[in-house]
């Protein structure tokens, strides 16, 4: 089977993010880039944005699940956002970097980047 994919890069949020007393006061800058497989043939030929994976409200759903609480971890953060993205659009794997730029003073960035496939439903 063909996989194409639908990207979102250097989507920026602001997250309360952070291990520290002070990172829980304030929101921080974050860089998501996703990539989502998929197969863009239908959309293609039809020009139907349902027949597609939506960037729009794809971004639109990070922002929500971002802004919704407090994380600790951009792992942790991360692991929910691929999880959502899975959950809830039509993709059955997503590639997903999340980077916390000025989290070390010496680098520009620091993140993780993980790949998550959709768990297909077994038989007992």
């Amino acid at each position: 089977m063909m996989q194409d994919v639908i990207f979102i890069h250097n989507l920026q949020l602001l997250a309360s993010i952070g291990v520290f007393d002070w990172e829980k006061q304030l929101l921080q800058k974050l860089e998501v880039d996703v990539e989502l497989l998929t197969d863009i043939r239908p959309a293609a030929s039809s020009e139907q944005l349902h027949q597609t994976l939506d960037y729009a409200a794809i971004s639109q759903r990070l922002m929500q699940l971002v802004q919704s609480q407090h994380h600790d971890l951009i792992e942790t953060l991360a692991e929910r956002m691929a999880a959502c993205l899975l959950a809830e659009f039509n993709t059955p794997q997503v590639t997903l970097t999340l980077r916390k730029p000025g989290a070390v003073p010496a680098a520009t960035t620091v993140g993780v980047r993980i790949c998550r496939q959709r768990q297909e439903a077994t038989l007992d």
